[in-house]
Order: structure tokens, then C-alpha cells, then sequence
């Protein structure tokens, strides 16, 4: 971890145990910029793009099996011959020969048809890009749902140090009336003694309270990659949302990542299955080779380097390879059959990821209802008790019990705020739909397909590829099909948008349906 990063974990840490609920900055800050920000920085993000950039070469070398190859080679040769003059043959025998030459070769091969390899290879390269992409809009919809549940956790837990703080001057002012009352005699000592063991609860709690914002505020500063500011309320995820379950899992079958994934990696093995039976024939290619020598190279003479061209056409038939091709077909077979029963299991998990996240979102919604209900009900018997026991009609016992039932309330509540609006999140995520394009649209989204444009005229590339492409995946039964990529689902106007200044407690929850 570098000096700066840690510096701004610690400083995270530290403001959150300085200042309780209080942000570290004073400017506002919303959900919209909390995931602008981790859409541009986000390391985990920024790491899979790179990925997939990586994975696009995979495309160009597949078509490299298409295009010419041109090859250089060279040898020179230094030769010290030395005879003893004891074995000389004859006395004009020289005891000491030294010669030299050289010999080189200009190699040009041109594929014409390599039996459906290459075109399989393409294939398979293909459907791997688009696996990637959609493995690239996981991790983006994972970085998003991350982004939010440190949001919304920063913001439950600033609310949760808030209650306690609360609770603690309130029990503060309760032990000085006890003691006041002591001093005149009309509590005892078990009064005191009750309410200053509450207080100090309450201060334990505050703690811990403060403990728990300082590390959501680490997880926020990790993700988003700054430390939270003046954190405003939640906007309504309502425009994303369907109305019920059945309708959360249709567009998930169409568009959800995982699922998209899942069927592009099947249609990869199967393109690998055809280049593996296309290992069975033949392949035929133009050669030209010019070769000079061997001559001396030691005084350099060109007329002493005799040289010859030649063209041919290169025909190549595997007759047996003792089964390693047989093998090799089974073994992709198999993988096929592995990635399409895959398909359903991915889309099984789909479905159980969304109709898990839909039953946490309405159980959320009911709770809101009931811990909303059980603060009102719980102020007014709280109040209520306070006044009762200047009447003498109430212990000291009975208002703390009251006071913490209802900080217990207002804590559930602003749990329960908490939990629908991650639902709410995880139902988008299972989808396919929380992503920037449909969160924050109005900033530059990244486009996957940019570098793989820009790769498809990129050195290498001749004109003639392309029909020789043509004939390599025609000539072959069944012949070879590109990967076919899939539409998008569109962007769901408007995008985050600022909740409504009079909007209350709903402009942190998505909006009911």
C-alpha cells in the first residue's frame, strides 16, 4: 500500500472517531458522484478493463493464421582446417586450409486454406471477447453495488452515531436529575445507581458506534477511492426497478452478465470443436523462396553468391497421428457439453440470486412501515413516561426502559432504510442493470469495442484475408459461423437524480410499486 492511499485510510479512520457523524469535508456529496468517481478510478475496474484489452489481441493472432509470413535466414561459416605434417597425404599438401562462406534464404508463405483451423480459431477468439465483455459489465455492476453499499453504510452508521450520541446526553440529563432527586430524598441510591449504569452503557455503545462509522468510512474511501464527504440522502432507484419478480428475471435472462457470459463461453468450446476436427484436413498454401549460396563472403564479391527462386503450392495431409487428433475432438466435445449444461446453471443462479434479493426488498419495505410506526409509538410512550414519573406514577427504571426502546426503534428504522435501498441495488445488480450507462449517463461511458475497432486495421492486416477468410469457413461441413454478439438492453432514463427537497424519508428508498 502506498504513503498517500494509507494516509487517506487513516485519515478516514481517524476523522470518524474525532467527529462521530460529523464527514471529514463540508462539501455535499451524492450517490451520483460517489459512483462517478469509483467508475473512473476504481482499480478492480480499471484491472478488468486492461483484461479485456489483452483479450482483444487474441483476435489478431486468430487472423494471423490468414495473412503471410515473410522469413529471413542466414548462416555464415568459418572453417581452419590444420593437418600434421605427419599425415600430410602428399608434399603438396598445405598443413594449414582456413575458408568461409555464407548462405541465405528469403522464405514467403501465403495460407490459402487451412481447413477451417484458422476460421475456428477466429470463431473461438470471438465469442471469448464477448465473454469478456459481459465479464466486464460484472465487475462493473459488482464495483457499482459495492459503491452503494458503502454509501449507504457510511450513511446508516453516521445516523446510528447521531442516536447514540443523542442517547448519551439524554441519560446524561437523566443521572443529574436522579441525583438532584437523591438529594432531596425522593429517589434512593438504587436510582442513581441505575441510571449512571445506563449512561455508561450508552457511552460503551457510542463507541462502538463510532468504531463501526470509522470502518464503513475505510470500506468507502477503498472503493471509491476518497473519503466521504457530507453524504446527502439516497436518490430513488424506483426508475430501474420493475414492478414484480416475474419481470426481474425476464430481462435478466436477456441481458443479465453472468448469463451472457455463460452462452458466449459455450459458443467459444464450440468453435474449438470445429478446430479441432478441422485438425483431420488438409491445408494448402503458396510458397516463394529466393536462397543465395553458398559462396565466400571474405573478400565480399557479389558475383561470387549464386542464388535460386522458387514458387510452389504446399499441400499438407495428416494421414495419422496416432490418435492425438481423435483425442483431442472428444476432449473439446466434452468441454462443449460442459459449458452448455453450464448455461442452465448460471441461469438457475440468476433466478435465485434475483428472487433472494426481491423478498429481502419487500421484507425491507415492511419493515420501514413497522419500525417507522414503532419510533412514533415509541417517542410518544417515552415522553409519556417522563411525565408520569414527575407525577410519581413511573420509576426511574420504567423512563430508561422507555428511552432505550425507543433508540432501539430509531436504530432498526435507519437499518431498515438501509437494507430496502440494498435490495432495491442487488435485484438491479442480478439484472444487468446497475451500471453507469443507466446510473449516470451523463458522463463518458468506457466502450469496450473501441480497441477491438482500432485493432481490425492494425499492422498485419492485408486486403486479401478477407477472402481467403471466406473460403476457409465455407469450405469445410458444417461450415464455420462467427460468433454472433447480442443486443444491449437500453439505458432506462432519467439516472441518479437528486432527491426532492421536501421529499422526506421516501427520497432515501426506491420508490414502492
Amino acid at each position: 500500500m502506498s504513503k498517500s492511499l494509507r494516509g487517506h485510510l487513516l485519515a478516514a479512520i481517524f476523522s470518524a472517531g474525532a467527529a462521530g457523524a460529523v464527514a471529514a469535508s463540508t462539501h455535499a456529496e451524492t450517490l451520483a458522484d460517489a459512483i462517478a468517481l469509483a467508475y473512473e478510478t476504481n482499480p478492480s475496474l480499471q484491472a478488468q478493463r486492461a483484461t479485456q484489452r489483452a483479450l482483444d489481441e487474441t483476435w489478431v493472432q486468430a487472423r494471423a493464421g490468414w495473412r503471410p509470413t515473410l522469413t529471413l535466414n542466414g548462416s555464415a561459416t568459418w572453417d581452419d582446417l590444420r593437418t600434421p605434417a605427419a599425415a600430410r597425404i602428399s608434399p603438396l599438401q598445405h598443413t594449414i586450409v582456413r575458408s568461409n562462406s555464407a548462405i541465405g534464404s528469403l522464405t514467403l508463405n501465403q495460407p490459402i486454406w487451412t481447413g477451417g483451423r484458422a476460421a475456428a480459431a477466429v470463431s473461438a477468439a470471438q465469442a471469448d471477447i464477448l465473454s469478456g465483455r459481459e465479464t466486464l459489465r460484472r465487475v462493473e455492476s459488482q464495483v457499482m453495488l459495492t459503491v452503494v453499499q458503502a454509501y449507504v453504510d457510511v450513511r446508516r452508521d453516521e445516523e446510528g452515531v447521531r442516536i447514540r450520541k443523542e442517547n448519551v446526553t439524554v441519560l446524561q440529563k437523566q443521572l443529574e436529575e436522579s441525583k438532584a432527586k437523591f438529594d432531596v430524598g425522593e429517589l434512593t441510591r438504587t436510582d442513581v445507581a441505575q441510571s449512571e449504569a445506563r449512561l455508561r452503557a450508552a457511552q460503551a455503545l457510542m463507541q462502538s458506534a463510532i468504531a463501526q462509522l470509522a470502518i464503513s468510512r475505510a470500506n468507502y474511501a477503498a472503493v471509491v477511492g476518497q473519503n466521504p464527504g457530507q453524504l446527502t440522502a439516497e436518490p430513488s432507484l424506483g426508475f430501474l426497478l420493475p414492478t414484480n419478480a416475474d419481470d426481474a428475471f425476464a430481462v435478466a435472462e436477456k441481458f443479465s452478465p453472468i448469463l451472457r457470459a455463460q452462452q458466449f463461453a459455450e459458443q467459444a468450446s464450440r468453435a474449438r470443436v470445429s478446430g479441432a476436427r478441422a485438425e483431420r484436413m488438409p491445408s494448402v498454401s503458396l510458397q516463394a523462396v529466393t536462397r543465395f549460396g553458398p559462396a565466400r563472403f571474405d573478400p565480399f564479391n557479389q558475383g561470387l553468391f549464386p542464388h535460386d527462386s522458387a514458387a510452389a503450392v504446399a499441400v499438407s495431409v495428416p494421414i495419422f497421428t496416432g490418435g492425438l487428433t481423435s483425442s483431442r475432438i472428444r476432449q473439446s466435445v466434452e468441454r462443449n457439453n460442459t459449458d452448455r449444461i453450464n448455461i442452465e446453471t448460471q441461469r438457475r443462479s440468476v433466478l435465485q440470486s434475483i428472487t433472494s434479493a426481491w423478498n429481502q426488498l419487500i421484507a425491507a419495505r415492511a419493515n420501514i412501515d413497522s419500525t417507522d410506526e414503532a419510533v412514533r409509538a415509541a417517542a410518544i410512550a417515552a415522553e409519556g413516561t417522563r411525565q408520569e414519573q414527575q407525577l410519581g406514577l413511573r420509576t426511574t427504571l420504567d423512563v430508561l426502559n422507555a428511552e432505550q426502546e425507543l433508540r432501539n426503534d430509531e436504530l432498526s428504522a435507519a437499518s431498515a432504510k438501509h437494507d430496502e435501498y440494498l435490495a432495491a441495488a442487488s435485484v438491479l445488480s442480478s439484472m444487468g442493470r446497475l451500471e453507469a450507462r443507466d446510473l449516470i449517463p451523463a458522463i463518458t461511458q468506457y466502450d469496450a469495442k473501441r480497441n477491438l475497432r482500432k485493432l481490425r486495421f492494425s499492422l498485419g492486416y492485408v486486403p486479401w484475408e478477407e477472402p481467403i477468410a471466406l473460403i476457409d469457413r465455407v469450405l469445410i461441413l458444417p461450415p464455420i459461423q462467427e460468433a454472433v454478439d447480442r443486443p444491449a438492453e437500453a439505458a432506462v432514463p432519467p439516472g441518479l437524480q437528486p432527491p426532492p427537497a421536501t421529499s422526506g424519508a421516501t427520497a432515501k428508498t426506491p420508490a414502492k410499486k
